[in-house]
């Protein structure tokens, strides 16, 4: 086992305040690309739409399963604005009749976890700069081969080891999607 260092220490404080459940000690599994996750993301979109009517002003399908050719964690990630995210009472409860379970809440977001624990929906109201970064990254991914094999390549040095929650995992890969949305913006500006 990895002793967590005093960033990650920290860090997990932090996490502990915003975690429904508390942290997961967790070993992160990355699988290689598998075409059916665009269809559990159809699926998902379906139901999570069905369940939330004109209050889901948008639904995408985010994160690696969102990369063709891309190996990820086998869990789809899904976007969802709201008018407020913080409004919970708004949104939570038809997600909850569907089987989703609030495991997140931070100011501006909640995270909820579905279907057989192999789905995280992440919800953002209108504004926050979270939804263009994920589909900015998204979509880079998605164009650019080198970076792609490099993000791939992290997360599996990544995974490696165990970690005392997974978002101290999600924190490591912080620099290399902070360097990739930088070269997103700067291809997107033109430069």
């Amino acid at each position: 086992m990895t002793v967590p260092t005093d960033d990650e220490r920290a860090r997990l404080e932090e996490i502990e305040r915003a975690l429904v459940d508390g942290p997961r000690r967790v070993r992160p599994v990355v699988a290689e690309a598998d075409p059916a996750w665009p269809q559990r993301f159809a699926a998902e979109r379906e139901r999570i739409a069905g369940a939330l009517g004109a209050r889901a002003l948008r639904i995408e399908h985010i994160g690696s399963t969102a990369v063709p050719g891309l190996a990820a964690k086998p869990i789809v990630d899904v976007l969802v604005v709201v008018e407020t995210a913080d409004d919970e009472p708004t949104f939570a409860p038809a997600l909850e009749r569907i089987g989703y379970v609030v495991r997140v809440r931070e100011p501006g977001h909640r995270m909820l976890r579905g279907g057989a624990d192999d789905v995280n929906l992440h919800v953002y109201g209108v504004g926050a700069t979270e939804i263009d970064d994920y589909l900015l990254l998204r979509e880079w991914l998605r164009t650019n081969p080198r970076d792609r094999a490099r993000y791939a390549a992290l997360k599996r040095r990544l995974a490696r080891r165990e970690w005392e929650d997974i978002n101290l995992y999600a924190d490591a890969k912080g620099p290399l999607i902070r360097e990739l949305l930088e070269r997103a913006r700067r291809a997107a500006a033109g430069e």
